[in-house]
């Protein structure tokens, strides 16, 4: 592109110098503005470099409780080498004369929010247009990428401001009537009752939730019994696993739904009462809203653009991410600690955005291996201990005795439950039929159980 077609295509840029001068304005005339355009604005949405810098060293100041007028922003300019770069004093002086009106500078900040937004809409188109070309990629990893750069574009509607308590009492009475006439659930059912009842009637959107348990316990088989109850009842839920195929997921689904051994289903071998059992249920599976997603080594990206297109395109209410320890962290330089970290916290947040459960399975350390009694320990998930601070609700899976009829008790304790009670629930897996229930027998340990959950053994 020469220098004119440069300079015309700046120029046709969608910016409003008069609403960025009224933003700038209002805050050097009253620092009190930025309660109103704080949470709207960043420097770099403004189009002009001068409105930038001089925004950062406004932003800078009020950060540090320290008075924002002419003088002392043109004196933090000098600091920063951009004095002069900005006008100096006659054009922040003339700034501060030019605002129509203070009370609507809120309105301002929106129309500066809304071109800069703009700007990145064919920002991303041109980068779309460029990607579209790339004919030395495959059209599916173009159609990512494409997707990537328009996810990457969203509408800021401000941060939540503060609510005095009186505010938040309402809302939680309303919700407390309309959950006592039946207008709304608390929860949504796991068909759990024991973990229905320590979750305040079920799964809540916003919240992460973690199942950690060592190899073979079977918490991908639990996650999937979790997923399938929620379907059943018509929420939707996706299902990401990086450990088994569609097919077999589909699999112990379908001897879950139908109640044939799975060896049976894998090998074929099924008696005419069974194949009438496993058309019936493949016709249930059909109308569940369930989805199955096998994308191996998964990124936060990955998981939050299909999180994103699930929600958006099927309302889900949960997902479940099999397992965290398999999930690509990103950049190799990064230690693992960090990685981990930086899933589970990505997730937590993505949780909260989306308004969905976030079900993380996860293994735990070899430290449950030396204790005599097998039960797990908070301290015990592996690799991050931000697993344990970011998680909402911690279930922590162990094995019991097999029952005579070739079942298999499993201890689920919760730990950690931010906003209910904790305490554990023994649970029964049919292992033949891929299904979980739970159990009306206590759970019984060979070793006397502890006094308290945290205590050694």
């Amino acid at each position: 592109m020469n220098p004119l077609d440069l300079q015309q295509a700046i120029a046709s840029l969608p910016w409003s110098n008069e609403a960025e001068s009224s933003v700038l304005g209002a805050l050097l005339l009253d620092n009190e503005s930025w309660d109103r355009v704080g949470d709207l604005v960043k420097a770099e949405q403004f189009y002009d470099r001068a409105h930038q810098q001089i925004f950062t060293a406004i932003a800078s100041l009020l950060s540090a409780s320290k008075p924002a007028d002419i003088i002392t922003v043109f004196n933090q300019l000098e600091l920063s080498g951009h004095g002069l770069a900005v006008g100096g004093l006659s054009y922040l002086n003339a700034l501060s004369q030019y605002i129509p009106s203070a009370a609507n500078v809120r309105r301002y900040a929106e129309i500066v929010a809304d071109r800069a937004l703009m700007r990145g809409i064919l920002n991303a188109a041109d980068q779309v247009k460029e990607i579209a070309g790339e004919t030395g990629l495959p059209v599916s990893e173009r159609l990512d990428k494409a997707q990537s750069v328009l996810q990457g574009l969203q509408i800021n509607n401000g941060r939540a401001m503060p609510t005095a308590i009186g505010g938040s009492a309402s809302l939680v009475l309303t919700r407390m009537n309309e959950s006592a006439q039946g207008n709304i659930h608390p929860g949504i059912p796991t068909r759990f009752p024991g973990l229905d009842r320590m979750f305040g009637g079920g799964l809540k959107g916003g919240k992460q939730v973690i199942i950690a348990a060592r190899p073979s316990i079977g918490k991908s088989s639990f996650a999937e019994q979790l997923g399938l109850n929620l379907a059943k009842s018509d929420y939707a839920c996706g299902f990401f696993s990086q450990e088994m195929s569609k097919e077999e997921l589909s699999e112990r689904a379908l001897a879950n739904l139908a109640q044939v051994d799975l060896d049976n289903i894998i090998s074929g071998q099924l008696s005419r009462d069974e194949w009438a059992r496993v058309t019936e249920a493949i016709e249930v599976m059909k109308s569940l809203p369930m989805y199955f997603d096998d994308q191996a080594g998964l990124t936060l990206h990955d998981i939050a653009a299909k999180a994103r297109m699930l929600k958006r395109q099927h309302n889900v209410k949960a997902i479940v991410v099999d397992y965290l320890q398999l999930c690509d962290g990103g950049k190799d330089s990064d230690n693992r600690h960090h990685q981990i970290e930086q899933l589970s916290r990505g997730t937590k947040k993505l949780a909260r955005q989306l308004d969905i459960t976030v079900i993380l399975l996860s293994q735990l350390n070899r430290e449950v291996e030396k204790r005599t009694s097998g039960r797990p320990v908070l301290s015990d998930l592996k690799e991050s201990g931000s697993i344990e601070e970011d998680a909402d609700i911690v279930m922590l899976m162990s094995r019991g005795q097999p029952g005579t009829d070739g079942n298999q008790t499993i201890l689920c304790d919760v730990p950690k439950n931010r906003q209910g009670k904790v305490g554990s629930v023994s649970l029964i897996f049919n292992g033949a039929h891929q299904m979980w229930h739970e159990s009306a027998v206590p759970f019984e340990f060979k070793t006397p159980p502890r006094k308290h959950y945290t205590e050694d053994v």
